[in-house]
């Protein structure tokens, strides 16, 4: 008879454990993928096949079954026979499973024995507690296909640097399109041609009933021999002659005002829950500046769910007010972006998100 045995403490309660020993698809995300035998109830075949120490798939019988203390199974790995014992014992951190192999018919080589048992200890202390945790916190999916653990464990991806480039290149080609249309503009306008001189030749211009009477060439009595006299005076300029008509001048034009140019856009933050565990989590927060032109000091007050403290606080400057807290930093470039984390301590063991998050005011994505 030969024994292969290991044991591991968790921080869970004995219910959840023995769902991750008896759910099959969870089963599967730890241990190895477990198939149904049709029409043969309390059967499984374990795929083993190619695992360190396993020469083929098992057929997994259970034999006993105290839940949640106890699973008895029967084991055939194409003839080698063996029963496996997993016991669960509630503690005051949670529980402790002890998973135990005694072979009943034939024996594991020298080869086998080693692989075998790293391989359950490995799946003990490494892949269970990461399926127990991902099922405390409702986020693991079971429904996805990729083989293997690390499909499921949680990875925080870099943020693309190059598509962030591509970002700051077209808001700020967009601004100097902006600034060249601007500038067009106001040169346009103060190059206007003036009003045509006098030396110009000028629309004919009928007189106007305002010219006074002696503007009219008037005939002057003089006595006999002496000519009679020229018009006495020339038509006087008014204001119906070139020189007199109204000047165009800058009222008289629309002038570009700070008003007619648009505002530049607010600021804009995004918050996501970086990373879950225990009583607690850590929470991320993305301070963006859409606008061409650097923006000021920005504030972003997030509202904490009931029962969560702040324990530590990296990227900003912190006030807390009970549940509400202010976090502000520096200037933002244009088109740029500021990060800053906070991790959250929670009463209860699954850790409730932010209630409300908002950036000058304005809500947050992702809350």
């Amino acid at each position: 008879m030969i024994e292969i045995g290991a044991q591991v403490d968790l921080s869970h309660p004995p219910d959840r454990v023995w769902l991750a020993l008896t759910d099959r698809e969870l089963l599967g995300r730890w241990f190895a993928e477990a198939e149904t035998v049709a029409g043969v109830p309390d059967r499984l075949v374990l795929h083993t096949a190619g695992l360190p120490g396993f020469d083929a798939d098992v057929e997994v019988e259970v034999t006993e079954r105290q839940v949640p203390e106890l699973l008895a199974l029967r084991c055939d790995e194409s003839g080698r026979l063996s029963e496996v014992t997993c016991a669960v014992t509630a503690t005051k951190q949670g529980c402790r499973l002890a998973v135990r192999e005694v072979t009943t018919h034939g024996t594991w080589s020298a080869e086998q024995h080693d692989p075998r048992e790293q391989q359950l200890r490995q799946a003990l202390t490494v892949r269970l507690p990461a399926i127990l945790d991902w099922l405390a916190f409702q986020q693991v999916d079971l429904r996805r296909g990729e083989a293997g653990m690390t499909a499921e464990l949680p990875t925080i991806a870099a943020r693309g640097q190059g598509a962030a480039r591509a970002r700051r290149r077209r808001r700020t080609v967009g601004a100097v399109l902006a600034g060249v249309v601007l500038v067009a503009g106001l040169a346009a306008w103060v190059t206007l041609p003036d009003e045509p001189d006098s030396a110009a030749a000028p629309a004919p211009v009928s007189p106007s009933p305002s010219l006074s009477p002696s503007a009219s060439p008037v005939a002057v009595a003089a006595p006999s021999g002496t000519p009679r006299a020229t018009p006495s005076a020339r038509p006087s300029r008014t204001a119906a002659s070139p020189t007199a008509r109204p000047s165009r001048t800058p009222t008289a034009k629309p002038s570009p005002t700070l008003a007619s140019v648009p505002a530049p856009p607010p600021l804009t933050a995004s918050y996501r829950t970086d990373s879950s565990r225990l009583f607690g989590y850590t929470g991320e927060v993305v301070v963006e500046n859409p606008a061409g032109a650097p923006a000021g000091d920005w504030v972003v007050v997030v509202t904490l769910a009931e029962g969560s403290n702040v324990d530590d606080v990296d990227g900003a400057d912190l006030r807390q007010d009970g549940r509400t807290l202010t976090f502000t930093g520096p200037a933002v470039p244009a088109g740029g972006s500021q990060t800053f984390r906070f991790d959250v301590r929670d009463s209860r063991p699954k850790a409730r998100a932010p209630e409300a998050c908002t950036v000058g005011g304005n809500p947050c994505a992702g809350v």
